[in-house]
């Protein structure tokens, strides 16, 4: 199977994230947030692998519209943690930038695939 990039780099982050919730767990951070961060960071690439198994361009596109959103959310937390002192600022920032790199690249997925559309669209008015 041909490499994915935001299926790669979206699995690794959920990897990272899986890893953060232990520690999280292990060290006494409150259960509810650890459980909001796991929860939204792995569902950004269990989004984007739906998304990869959409029938159409509509589906595929809703379906990584929800994997951006999934990421915004862990974004949030992420900051949350940062700001609020619980995570240490080196791992929470190397946290961050893996979380704004993945949404750069949803947001190029998104972006392309609107263009499609819209071309798609035109060529269906024309006829």
């Amino acid at each position: 199977m041909k490499n994915n990039v935001i299926l790669d780099r979206s699995f690794a982050f959920a990897l990272r994230i899986l890893k953060l919730h232990k520690y999280m767990i292990d060290n006494g951070v409150n259960y509810n947030i650890a459980n909001q961060v796991l929860k939204s960071g792995t569902s950004i690439g269990a989004n984007a692998e739906e998304a990869v198994g959409g029938l159409t361009s509509k589906d595929f596109l809703f379906k990584m519209t929800i994997a951006y959103k999934e990421a915004r959310e862990t974004h949030y937390w992420l900051r949350l943690l940062r700001d609020g002192e619980i995570l240490e600022e080196k791992l929470a920032n190397s946290l961050i930038n893996d979380c704004e790199e993945i949404l750069k690249i949803i947001t190029s997925i998104q972006k392309t695939v609107k263009e499609k559309l819209d071309r798609e669209n035109k060529k269906d008015d024309e006829v």
